[in-house]
């Protein structure tokens, strides 16, 4: 059975965001709002679906798809970026939600090594640079900083033994497809049983992106055309309202 990171381990000694100054909070509703409106390739930022909006701005929580051509395409893994007091002076910490075998992943906490998050920090940093950053590491590992040893000494001696590792933890592990085209109630430490059953019973009209069209079009074969022009006019109405409001 799968049981995610621990999260207490990797964020107890974390002060609390609201001992950030107010600086500090705007320049992070900020970079949020460039988040959700720009996000870099292969990055999406994981919101409630109820605001809109991160359930905290002390912990960006983000979603990499893996890249092609790498042991972890086509599934999905969930990061977070955990702020201290000390922000942006001294840079977040990076963990993994998701197992992922990486040689720059501690298999037992999630925390992530990357130079940009470590000596290479300047306070001008983005969240999004960051992200792409990380995603990048999935592509490049740099085994000579690693915080999965076996990883990194596999890496280098049998490259083709480590990609069999990674991809099976990234198969058992990873999600599938993106936790956006599903109701935040489904938990991301359980793919195994969030079945296409089970995500179409619990979907309401209209989440499922891919599905919108045809909605639309279905709504309009039945009469529905106004009611589903309202419904989505509404949608809009409240995205914008929540990102006014970080």
């Amino acid at each position: 059975m799968y049981r995610p990171y621990s999260r207490s381990s990797s964020t107890s000694s974390i002060s609390s965001i609201e001992n950030l100054p107010p600086r500090t909070l705007a320049r992070v509703s900020k970079e949020v709002r460039d988040l959700m409106r720009s996000p870099p390739e292969g990055i999406n930022l994981v919101v409630d679906n109820e605001t809109g909006l991160p359930a905290s701005l002390g912990e960006i929580v983000a979603e990499i798809e893996g890249p092609q051509g790498t042991p972890y395409e086509k599934r999905f893994f969930r990061l977070k970026l955990v702020l201290g007091a000390e922000f942006p002076t001294a840079p977040p910490r990076g963990f993994f939600l998701t197992k992922i075998y990486h040689p720059n992943v501690d298999m037992s906490t999630g925390a992530i090594c990357v130079n940009t998050l470590k000596r290479d920090w300047s306070p001008e940093t983005t969240f999004s640079y960051i992200l792409s950053v990380i995603r990048c590491l999935l592509i490049n590992p740099f085994p000579e900083s690693s915080l999965n040893d076996e990883a990194g000494k596999l890496f280098m001696g049998s490259y083709d033994e480590y990609s069999k590792r990674a991809s099976l933890m990234a198969d058992v592990h990873g999600r599938p497809h993106s936790s956006n085209a599903m109701p935040e109630g489904d938990d991301e430490s359980d793919g195994r049983t969030d079945s296409p059953t089970k995500r179409k019973s619990r979907m309401e009209p209209g989440m499922n992106p891919l599905a919108s069209k045809n909605s639309n079009s279905i709504s309009s074969s039945n009469g529905g055309g106004k009611l589903g022009s309202k419904q989505a006019s509404g949608r809009r109405m409240s995205k914008k309202k929540s990102l006014k409001r970080l």
